[in-house]
């Protein structure tokens, strides 16, 4: 049992404590997902990575040995950008990722969103509830989604089929009750040559989450703070974000009101009163189904923060591309894409390669 070893490298309290070499981490991984340890050491060894801080070194053992086991699809593929929201989702704001990823996509960009549905803790909306509620699956099969991107500019695909040993964890994720390293790697399983957006919450998780994108060899990225630490900008105040470009990690700060997108209220999901216990935003038919309908309505051509915050998602993701040298210019794209109906014909042609 790896694991054993390793809790006692890290120690019973802070003062005891020492972080894990790369090498350490990767083992711990490995054996997790293969299946070599019990549900219990799996929840100490999670929670005490969570108090004590996880390191750079240490996410990017996590991040190798899950992908050394993964799946990964579209290598290679020129100009693609892996959209890397949190898969426990929302449960205050609609997940827009989807609707920046078909802008995005319309303005030229290749897309490709990894997520899932129902994960603790939160369970809450991610782009896979948006996509069930218009009628379209995401993917689980590589392959499927290679040929979406190649097709279409688009894909989402579950992390479970990149990965499928993630599925064993569900029970002690939910027990555990609060975010864990898993979190942070379930949005490192990109493929290397891709460009990627990824969210990050509040505090120091911005630094290290860009700097282990540069790490793991990445060509282009954003880490960014989006709502609920998503990576869709805020429309009321300033979002901030760290951007990795020519090997260099440069601050980015979106201010919707540089771009006339500014609005009084973030986009949010309607008032269904609080979910049962044990359940959570994503377990309501009716809250998935007013998620799409969000989406659906921007994508015709509705006003409102929920638009302003998919152009403000899909700058960013045309920024972190390369077809657009500034978030403005990203705008201007995303907004002409936005509104002579590419985004709704990238949708469109979804549904054919789904039939």
């Amino acid at each position: 049992m790896v694991l054993r070893n390793l809790m006692r490298v890290l120690g019973s309290d802070r003062k005891d404590a020492r972080n894990l070499t790369h090498e350490e981490a990767y083992r711990a991984l490995d054996s997790i997902l293969g299946g070599g340890e019990s549900e219990i050491l799996i929840g100490a060894f999670l929670t005490t990575l969570r108090w004590k801080g996880v390191t750079v070194e240490e996410l990017m053992g996590f991040a190798r040995a899950a992908r050394d086991q993964a799946n990964i699809p579209c290598q290679g593929v020129a100009g693609l950008v892996t959209l890397c929201p949190p898969h426990d989702g929302h449960d205050q704001y609609p997940p827009l990722d989807v609707a920046a990823a078909l802008t995005a996509a319309a303005a030229g960009a290749r897309v490709m969103i990894i997520s899932d549905r129902c994960v603790p803790p939160r369970r809450g909306l991610t782009a896979a509830n948006v996509l069930e509620a218009l009628g379209i699956s995401m993917t689980w099969d590589p392959s499927e989604a290679e040929d979406w991107v190649a097709k279409g500019r688009f894909a989402a695909i579950s992390i479970a089929g990149l990965l499928p040993p993630i599925l064993n964890l569900r029970r002690v994720r939910g027990d555990i009750t609060v975010r864990t390293p898993l979190s942070t790697l379930e949005k490192l399983m990109a493929p290397t040559s891709s460009a990627v957006v990824l969210g990050a919450q509040v505090g120091p998780v911005l630094g290290t989450a860009v700097e282990v994108i540069q790490s793991l060899g990445h060509p282009r990225g954003i880490a960014i703070q989006g709502l609920d630490g998503g990576i869709i900008p805020s429309v009321r105040r300033r979002t901030r974000g760290i951007e990795l470009v020519d090997k260099h990690l440069v601050p980015v700060t979106v201010e919707p009101e540089d771009f006339g997108l500014q609005s009084a209220t973030e986009p949010e999901l309607p008032m269904f009163g609080p979910p049962d216990e044990g359940y959570g935003t994503a377990d309501n038919p009716a809250l998935v189904e007013a998620a799409g309908e969000i989406t659906m309505n921007l994508l015709r051509g509705e006003m409102g923060p929920a638009r302003n915050a998919a152009l403000l998602g899909a700058a960013l993701v045309l920024k972190a591309s390369g077809r657009c040298l500034t978030l403005a210019e990203g705008v201007d794209s995303a907004t002409r894409a936005l509104d002579d109906g590419g985004a709704m014909q990238v949708l469109e042609r979804l549904r054919t390669l789904v039939r």
